[in-house]
């Protein structure tokens, strides 16, 4: 296994801040690029070297490092070259770009799960659908995420879900709805006065913000429908981001500038009683003897129908211009079968794309990813579109014109729609 290039440190969590970089560059996309694959096709049992490009640093990293020697082992004429993006998600799209409008240099590509629309779009990627891969095993959404018209082009690699976080020695009981979840932050706040905030999470204008937004249009029978934006229930789920800043004071001004790492950090010392995060904080926090067996984590809790957990998480792809292709799926086979993801958790905190590999022998070398099914399971897609980034953009902005008392919900919601409608490429 050979690295080509260094990540940068500071990689914050799975779902880092999106902008228009890929927007802009997917304007030229189909005059670069082709859908086609190359003439000459190595077999799998050629002697080969493929380029994989993710991104991991830590814990991940090394669980992607031994994962490619475990492959390197059994497929011995396979050599792997990794390519390590950015930490940023941004850089990442912009990488991944130039190298598919090159046309040479790249694979297997480690993804977001928003991404697979994009790049099926401008043709960078393959059509997986008859390369073998049991979609029925993989969570509902994430599968969805993978697919453009229908057509399977990612395979779900590990799964990520947004859910909130709760100290149970402050909160004997879960909360049930998004007022008894204010009331009870409230309550910690008046018990314990180490406590600097009662729910913390990430409002910054960033792609953080819409996932935190799609958990709370869960806790008030809200969806996140492009074509029908400005609905009761998702003001109500704006107004209550706004309260509990403004009004209920059980989360800092500051938050409206916060990303994940503000949250881990404002949770991990134990400065508020819930705290709204990724599946890889279940992992950290084990670690903590302060926090070590005082914890439960739900998703975004409901009165109004199914919660919805905003889906994060990463796709495998192949690339369309890869000559190799025959090698780049066997690879994704292999770090997608159940003993490599079932290693990858163990190790990085990873939770599996395969629902297969939660079993007793995940279980009994981490027990906690039994209750993090509870929240997978209630898992809700960003809208599939290959213009996505120009639909977050906004979602962002009109997040924080609410924030920042420079909108109303209603109108804030009524000038997205319209905005996001006049997208060059959208369509419902």
């Amino acid at each position: 296994m050979t690295v080509l290039s260094k990540a940068q440190p500071g990689r914050l969590a799975r779902n880092a801040a999106y902008t228009a970089a890929l927007a802009a560059l997917l304007g030229t996309a189909a005059a670069c690029s082709s859908s086609g694959t190359p003439a000459a096709q190595a077999s799998a049992n050629a002697q080969q070297t493929i380029v994989f490009a993710t991104h991991g640093l830590g814990a991940e990293g090394q669980a992607t490092n031994a994962a490619i020697a475990g492959f390197e082992k059994q497929y011995p004429n396979i050599k792997v070259q990794v390519f390590n993006l950015d930490a940023s998600s941004t850089n990442q799209l912009t990488q991944l770009e130039q190298r598919f409008q090159a046309g040479t240099g790249l694979d297997v590509v480690d993804g977001d799960v928003t991404w697979a629309p994009q790049f099926a779009a401008a043709g960078y990627i393959k059509n997986l659908s008859s390369a073998g891969f049991d979609t029925s095993q993989y969570f509902p959404g994430q599968v969805a995420s993978a697919q453009y018209n229908g057509t399977l082009y990612g395979v779900p690699w590990y799964i990520n879900a947004e859910g909130v976080y709760y100290r149970t020695d402050l909160v004997k009981t879960a909360p049930t709805s998004a007022t008894e979840l204010v009331s009870d932050a409230q309550a910690a706040m008046k018990s314990d006065s180490a406590l600097k905030e009662g729910f913390a999470w990430e409002g910054d204008k960033y792609e953080g913000a819409v996932c935190a937004f799609i958990d709370f249009l869960g806790g008030f029978g809200g969806k996140l429908d492009l074509s029908n934006l400005n609905t009761a229930a998702n003001q109500q789920a704006l107004q209550f981001m706004y309260d509990t800043i403004h009004k209920d004071a059980v989360t800092p001004q500051a938050a409206s500038s916060w990303q994940e790492s503000n949250v881990q950090s404002a949770w991990e010392s134990g400065q508020t009683a819930f705290a709204l995060n990724w599946p890889y904080e279940y992992a950290s926090t084990l670690k903590l003897a302060s926090l070590k067996s005082d914890i439960g984590w739900i998703p975004f809790p409901s009165t109004a129908g199914t919660p919805a957990a905003a889906l994060g998480g990463d796709d495998l792809m192949v690339a369309s211009k890869s000559a190799h292709q025959a090698a780049d799926v066997e690879f994704v086979k292999y770090l997608t079968s159940v003993a490599a993801e079932q290693q990858r958790a163990q190790t990085a905190g990873d939770p599996p794309g395969d629902k297969s590999a939660y079993n007793d022998t995940l279980y009994a070398a981490a027990p906690y990813f039994k209750a993090e099914q509870a929240v997978f399971a209630d898992t809700v897609s960003r809208p599939s579109s290959p213009v996505y980034p120009q639909i977050s953009e906004v979602l962002q902005t009109m997040i924080s014109s609410v924030l920042a008392g420079q909108s109303g919900p209603s109108a804030a919601l009524s000038s997205a729609q319209s905005q996001i409608q006049q997208i060059p490429g959208y369509t419902a």
